[in-house]
Protein backbone atom coordinates (compact mmCIF):
# COMPACT_ATOMS: atom_id res chain seq x y z
CA UNK A 1 0.00 0.00 0.00
CA UNK A 2 1.54 3.31 -0.78
CA UNK A 3 2.04 5.35 2.17
CA UNK A 4 -0.06 8.02 1.37
CA UNK A 5 -3.07 6.01 1.59
CA UNK A 6 -1.94 4.10 4.79
CA UNK A 7 -1.44 7.52 6.31
CA UNK A 8 -5.26 8.34 5.19
CA UNK A 9 -6.13 4.63 5.95
CA UNK A 10 -4.83 4.82 9.70
CA UNK A 11 -5.88 8.31 10.25
CA UNK A 12 -9.23 7.11 9.40
CA UNK A 13 -9.20 4.29 11.53
CA UNK A 14 -7.88 6.34 14.27
CA UNK A 15 -10.87 8.96 14.38
CA UNK A 16 -13.15 6.15 14.09
CA UNK A 17 -12.17 3.74 16.91
CA UNK A 18 -8.91 5.32 18.75
CA UNK A 19 -10.17 8.28 19.22
CA UNK A 20 -14.01 7.60 20.17
CA UNK A 21 -13.09 4.96 22.26
CA UNK A 22 -10.50 7.16 24.41
CA UNK A 23 -12.70 9.96 24.40
CA UNK A 24 -14.97 7.77 27.00
CA UNK A 25 -12.26 8.26 29.38
CA UNK A 26 -10.98 12.09 31.08
CA UNK A 27 -9.02 14.23 29.01
CA UNK A 28 -6.11 14.05 31.63
CA UNK A 29 -6.24 10.29 32.14
CA UNK A 30 -6.25 9.66 28.30
CA UNK A 31 -3.21 12.02 28.19
CA UNK A 32 -1.26 10.32 30.97
CA UNK A 33 -1.87 7.12 29.04
CA UNK A 34 -0.52 8.63 26.23
CA UNK A 35 2.35 10.07 27.97
CA UNK A 36 3.26 6.53 29.32
CA UNK A 37 3.00 4.92 25.75
CA UNK A 38 4.97 7.42 23.99
CA UNK A 39 7.74 7.56 26.93
CA UNK A 40 8.23 3.70 26.38
CA UNK A 41 8.00 3.56 22.98
CA UNK A 42 4.91 1.38 22.61
CA UNK A 43 3.42 3.73 19.94
CA UNK A 44 6.10 5.81 18.43
CA UNK A 45 8.23 2.36 17.66
CA UNK A 46 5.90 0.47 15.53
CA UNK A 47 4.28 3.74 14.25
CA UNK A 48 7.68 5.48 13.44
CA UNK A 49 7.63 3.30 10.30
CA UNK A 50 4.50 5.20 9.02
CA UNK A 51 4.93 8.27 10.32
CA UNK A 52 8.26 9.28 9.97
CA UNK A 53 9.38 10.45 6.19
CA UNK A 54 12.24 13.33 5.42
CA UNK A 55 10.55 16.24 3.40
CA UNK A 56 13.65 18.07 2.18
CA UNK A 57 11.88 20.42 0.92
CA UNK A 58 10.45 21.28 4.17
CA UNK A 59 14.03 22.15 5.96
CA UNK A 60 14.06 25.22 7.67
CA UNK A 61 17.38 26.98 9.29
CA UNK A 62 16.86 29.08 12.31
CA UNK A 63 19.24 30.67 14.60
CA UNK A 64 22.13 28.42 13.51
CA UNK A 65 19.64 25.41 13.93
CA UNK A 66 18.34 23.16 11.22
CA UNK A 67 14.87 21.97 11.69
CA UNK A 68 13.87 18.80 9.16
CA UNK A 69 10.69 20.30 9.01
CA UNK A 70 8.75 23.24 10.40
CA UNK A 71 6.15 21.90 12.26
CA UNK A 72 7.06 21.05 15.97
CA UNK A 73 5.06 19.83 19.02
CA UNK A 74 3.92 22.76 21.35
CA UNK A 75 4.52 23.36 24.73
CA UNK A 76 2.07 21.83 27.27
CA UNK A 77 2.06 18.47 25.73
CA UNK A 78 5.45 16.71 26.73
CA UNK A 79 5.50 19.25 29.98
CA UNK A 80 8.51 17.22 31.99
CA UNK A 81 10.39 16.06 28.89
CA UNK A 82 9.24 12.42 29.81
CA UNK A 83 8.98 11.28 25.99
CA UNK A 84 11.48 13.50 24.25
CA UNK A 85 12.51 11.14 21.64
CA UNK A 86 9.07 10.02 21.08
CA UNK A 87 8.48 12.88 18.76
CA UNK A 88 11.21 12.90 15.98
CA UNK A 89 9.20 8.97 15.52
CA UNK A 90 5.96 10.55 14.91
CA UNK A 91 7.44 12.73 12.26
CA UNK A 92 7.34 16.31 14.48
CA UNK A 93 10.46 18.71 13.32
CA UNK A 94 11.21 19.98 16.42
CA UNK A 95 9.39 19.46 20.04
CA UNK A 96 9.19 22.10 22.88
CA UNK A 97 9.67 20.59 26.39
CA UNK A 98 7.47 22.40 29.22
CA UNK A 99 5.99 24.84 30.47
CA UNK A 100 8.08 24.20 33.54
CA UNK A 101 8.53 26.35 36.58
CA UNK A 102 11.23 27.19 39.14
CA UNK A 103 9.38 25.25 42.08
CA UNK A 104 7.27 21.93 41.28
CA UNK A 105 3.72 22.63 41.63
CA UNK A 106 0.51 20.17 41.38
CA UNK A 107 -1.17 23.17 38.75
CA UNK A 108 -4.98 23.82 39.25
CA UNK A 109 -7.36 21.64 40.59
CA UNK A 110 -8.93 18.96 38.98
CA UNK A 111 -10.94 18.39 36.53
CA UNK A 112 -9.15 21.32 34.05
CA UNK A 113 -9.17 19.56 30.74
CA UNK A 114 -12.63 20.12 28.78
CA UNK A 115 -12.93 18.42 25.39
CA UNK A 116 -15.32 20.27 22.99
CA UNK A 117 -15.48 17.49 19.88
CA UNK A 118 -18.00 19.65 17.39
CA UNK A 119 -15.99 21.99 17.49
CA UNK A 120 -12.33 20.36 17.70
CA UNK A 121 -10.90 22.45 20.33
CA UNK A 122 -10.02 22.36 24.04
CA UNK A 123 -10.21 24.54 27.12
CA UNK A 124 -8.04 24.15 29.95
CA UNK A 125 -6.63 25.54 32.55
CA UNK A 126 -4.02 23.09 34.01
CA UNK A 127 -2.01 25.99 35.65
CA UNK A 128 1.67 24.45 35.12
CA UNK A 129 1.85 21.34 36.87
CA UNK A 130 5.54 20.23 36.76
CA UNK A 131 7.85 18.70 38.68
CA UNK A 132 10.03 21.89 38.60
CA UNK A 133 13.00 22.87 36.78
CA UNK A 134 15.61 20.91 38.36
CA UNK A 135 13.99 17.95 37.98
CA UNK A 136 13.75 18.33 34.63
CA UNK A 137 17.64 18.84 34.00
CA UNK A 138 18.13 16.05 36.13
CA UNK A 139 15.88 14.12 33.44
CA UNK A 140 17.68 15.23 30.56
CA UNK A 141 20.88 14.76 32.03
CA UNK A 142 20.41 11.18 32.54
CA UNK A 143 19.21 10.95 28.63
CA UNK A 144 21.87 12.59 27.31
CA UNK A 145 24.48 10.57 29.49
CA UNK A 146 23.12 7.33 28.26
CA UNK A 147 24.14 8.76 24.66
CA UNK A 148 20.23 8.81 23.60
CA UNK A 149 19.51 12.56 22.86
CA UNK A 150 16.81 13.78 19.72
CA UNK A 151 17.70 14.53 16.22
CA UNK A 152 15.51 17.17 16.41
CA UNK A 153 15.91 20.47 18.03
CA UNK A 154 14.68 20.62 21.51
CA UNK A 155 13.02 23.71 22.81
CA UNK A 156 12.07 24.05 26.53
CA UNK A 157 8.81 27.11 27.52
CA UNK A 158 9.67 28.77 30.48
CA UNK A 159 7.05 29.95 32.78
CA UNK A 160 6.36 31.41 36.83
CA UNK A 161 5.72 29.56 39.25
CA UNK A 162 2.27 30.11 40.84
CA UNK A 163 3.97 30.80 44.61
CA UNK A 164 6.54 33.41 43.25
CA UNK A 165 5.17 36.81 43.62
CA UNK A 166 5.25 39.30 40.34
CA UNK A 167 7.49 41.15 41.61
CA UNK A 168 10.07 38.20 41.87
CA UNK A 169 9.16 36.67 38.37
CA UNK A 170 12.39 37.64 37.24
CA UNK A 171 14.46 35.50 39.43
CA UNK A 172 11.95 32.51 38.90
CA UNK A 173 12.47 32.56 35.18
CA UNK A 174 16.61 33.11 35.39
CA UNK A 175 17.02 30.25 37.67
CA UNK A 176 15.16 27.84 35.30
CA UNK A 177 16.95 29.19 32.36
CA UNK A 178 20.37 28.64 34.44
CA UNK A 179 19.25 24.89 35.32
CA UNK A 180 17.85 23.98 31.60
CA UNK A 181 20.30 25.96 29.89
CA UNK A 182 22.52 22.95 28.19
CA UNK A 183 20.18 20.95 27.14
CA UNK A 184 17.77 23.52 25.07
CA UNK A 185 18.49 24.67 21.17
CA UNK A 186 15.92 27.49 22.18
CA UNK A 187 13.95 29.19 25.06
CA UNK A 188 10.60 30.75 25.22
CA UNK A 189 9.41 32.50 27.93
CA UNK A 190 5.49 31.95 28.57
CA UNK A 191 3.95 35.26 29.93
CA UNK A 192 0.68 34.65 28.19
CA UNK A 193 -1.14 31.64 30.10
CA UNK A 194 -4.10 32.24 31.04
CA UNK A 195 -4.42 30.20 33.82
CA UNK A 196 -1.61 31.71 36.67
CA UNK A 197 -3.08 34.50 38.43
CA UNK A 198 -1.47 37.95 36.92
CA UNK A 199 1.01 36.07 34.99
CA UNK A 200 -0.53 38.05 31.79
CA UNK A 201 -0.05 41.38 32.89
CA UNK A 202 3.69 40.60 32.75
CA UNK A 203 3.03 41.30 29.03
CA UNK A 204 3.34 44.54 29.85
CA UNK A 205 5.96 47.18 28.62
CA UNK A 206 8.10 47.49 31.74
CA UNK A 207 7.50 44.27 33.51
CA UNK A 208 8.53 42.00 30.05
CA UNK A 209 11.47 44.52 29.45
CA UNK A 210 12.11 43.47 33.86
CA UNK A 211 12.10 39.62 32.94
CA UNK A 212 13.80 39.75 29.59
CA UNK A 213 17.15 42.34 30.80
CA UNK A 214 18.01 39.62 33.82
CA UNK A 215 17.37 36.86 31.90
CA UNK A 216 19.72 37.99 28.37
CA UNK A 217 22.07 39.18 31.24
CA UNK A 218 22.52 35.45 32.36
CA UNK A 219 22.07 34.34 28.72
CA UNK A 220 25.54 36.36 28.00
CA UNK A 221 27.36 34.90 31.28
CA UNK A 222 29.89 32.22 31.33
CA UNK A 223 31.66 29.81 28.56
CA UNK A 224 28.45 28.61 26.95
CA UNK A 225 27.17 29.69 23.66
CA UNK A 226 24.25 31.85 24.20
CA UNK A 227 20.71 30.46 23.48
CA UNK A 228 18.12 32.04 21.09
CA UNK A 229 15.44 33.39 24.05
CA UNK A 230 11.16 33.82 21.97
CA UNK A 231 8.48 35.51 23.79
CA UNK A 232 4.69 33.42 23.71
CA UNK A 233 2.11 35.93 23.56
CA UNK A 234 -1.78 35.92 24.20
CA UNK A 235 -4.23 36.20 21.07
CA UNK A 236 -6.69 38.51 23.43
CA UNK A 237 -4.31 41.71 23.12
CA UNK A 238 -5.59 44.54 21.88
CA UNK A 239 -4.03 46.04 18.56
CA UNK A 240 -2.24 49.17 20.90
CA UNK A 241 -1.19 46.65 23.21
CA UNK A 242 0.38 44.76 20.74
CA UNK A 243 3.19 47.15 19.15
CA UNK A 244 4.70 47.95 22.54
CA UNK A 245 4.46 44.77 23.84
CA UNK A 246 6.50 43.64 20.22
CA UNK A 247 9.06 46.58 20.70
CA UNK A 248 10.07 45.52 23.69
CA UNK A 249 10.92 41.94 23.07
CA UNK A 250 13.04 43.40 20.11
CA UNK A 251 14.53 45.90 22.76
CA UNK A 252 15.59 43.10 24.80
CA UNK A 253 17.25 41.29 22.29
CA UNK A 254 15.36 38.41 22.07
CA UNK A 255 15.11 36.18 19.38
CA UNK A 256 11.45 35.67 18.38
CA UNK A 257 8.14 36.17 18.91
CA UNK A 258 5.49 32.56 19.76
CA UNK A 259 1.77 34.06 18.30
CA UNK A 260 -0.32 32.71 20.27
CA UNK A 261 -1.08 31.07 23.24
CA UNK A 262 -4.82 30.05 24.32
CA UNK A 263 -7.23 32.55 24.22
CA UNK A 264 -10.27 33.12 26.82
CA UNK A 265 -12.82 33.98 24.58
CA UNK A 266 -15.20 31.57 24.19
CA UNK A 267 -17.96 33.00 21.91
CA UNK A 268 -17.15 30.89 19.58
CA UNK A 269 -17.93 27.83 21.41
CA UNK A 270 -21.08 26.62 23.94
CA UNK A 271 -18.79 25.75 27.06
CA UNK A 272 -17.70 28.43 28.96
CA UNK A 273 -15.29 26.91 31.48
CA UNK A 274 -12.64 29.10 32.70
CA UNK A 275 -9.46 28.42 31.08
CA UNK A 276 -7.62 28.70 27.62
CA UNK A 277 -9.26 27.75 24.33
CA UNK A 278 -7.07 25.89 21.75
CA UNK A 279 -8.04 24.04 18.46
CA UNK A 280 -9.77 25.04 15.75
CA UNK A 281 -11.54 27.78 17.32
CA UNK A 282 -8.42 29.94 17.66
CA UNK A 283 -7.29 29.06 13.91
CA UNK A 284 -8.58 32.72 12.24
CA UNK A 285 -7.23 34.97 15.32
CA UNK A 286 -3.99 33.29 15.69
CA UNK A 287 -3.50 33.57 12.21
CA UNK A 288 -4.38 37.26 12.31
CA UNK A 289 -2.00 38.14 15.38
CA UNK A 290 0.57 36.34 13.56
CA UNK A 291 0.08 38.71 9.95
CA UNK A 292 -0.17 41.80 12.69
CA UNK A 293 3.13 40.92 14.74
CA UNK A 294 4.33 39.96 10.82
CA UNK A 295 3.64 43.99 9.91
CA UNK A 296 4.79 45.36 12.68
CA UNK A 297 8.14 43.39 13.28
CA UNK A 298 8.65 43.64 9.25
CA UNK A 299 11.35 40.89 9.45
CA UNK A 300 13.29 41.86 12.61
CA UNK A 301 12.60 38.57 14.43
CA UNK A 302 11.31 35.14 13.43
CA UNK A 303 7.34 34.05 14.30
CA UNK A 304 6.86 30.39 15.43
CA UNK A 305 3.08 30.40 15.00
CA UNK A 306 0.51 28.13 16.80
CA UNK A 307 -3.16 27.74 17.07
CA UNK A 308 -5.75 25.49 15.36
CA UNK A 309 -3.34 23.98 13.06
CA UNK A 310 -5.19 20.71 11.72
CA UNK A 311 -4.39 19.83 7.98
CA UNK A 312 -1.99 21.26 5.69
CA UNK A 313 -3.68 24.13 4.95
CA UNK A 314 -3.77 25.83 8.37
CA UNK A 315 -0.29 25.25 8.42
CA UNK A 316 -0.20 27.15 4.76
CA UNK A 317 -2.27 29.88 6.02
CA UNK A 318 -0.05 30.68 9.13
CA UNK A 319 3.62 30.37 7.01
CA UNK A 320 1.68 32.52 4.57
CA UNK A 321 0.63 34.88 7.35
CA UNK A 322 4.58 34.94 8.31
CA UNK A 323 5.51 32.38 10.55
CA UNK A 324 8.80 30.81 9.98
CA UNK A 325 7.94 27.56 11.97
CA UNK A 326 5.01 26.34 13.26
CA UNK A 327 3.43 24.46 16.50
CA UNK A 328 0.72 22.15 16.91
CA UNK A 329 -1.36 20.48 20.00
CA UNK A 330 -4.81 20.51 19.85
CA UNK A 331 -4.85 18.76 16.09
CA UNK A 332 -2.62 16.65 17.17
CA UNK A 333 -4.80 15.28 20.19
CA UNK A 334 -7.89 14.68 17.29
CA UNK A 335 -6.30 13.85 14.32
CA UNK A 336 -3.83 11.57 15.67
CA UNK A 337 -0.67 9.89 15.65
CA UNK A 338 0.07 10.89 11.27
CA UNK A 339 -0.57 14.28 11.75
CA UNK A 340 2.81 15.32 11.38
CA UNK A 341 3.12 13.49 8.45
CA UNK A 342 0.56 13.98 6.71
CA UNK A 343 0.63 17.81 7.15
CA UNK A 344 3.94 17.99 6.05
CA UNK A 345 2.89 15.76 2.98
CA UNK A 346 0.35 18.00 2.36
CA UNK A 347 2.68 21.27 2.27
CA UNK A 348 5.39 19.64 0.39
CA UNK A 349 3.05 19.21 -2.25
CA UNK A 350 1.29 22.91 -2.01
Amino acid sequence: MPASLSTAFFTSFYKAVVRTTLFRFPPETVHHWAMAGLACGAVTRPMGLLCRESFPTLRRTLWGIEFPNPLGVAAGFDKDALAPLAWERLGFGYVELGTVTRHAQPGNPKPRIFRLPPQHGLINRMGFPNDGAAAMAARLGKLRGRGAWPSIPVGINIGKSKITPLEEAAADYVESFRLLRDYADYFVVNVSSPNTPGLRSLQGRDALLGILGPLQEENGRGAGKRKPIAVKIAPDLRDDELGPILDAIVEAGCDGVVATNTTVNKNAVPLKEEGGLSGLPLRARSTEVIAQVARHLGGRLPILGVGGIFTAEDAKEKLDAGATLLQAYTGFIYEGPAFARRVCAGLAKA
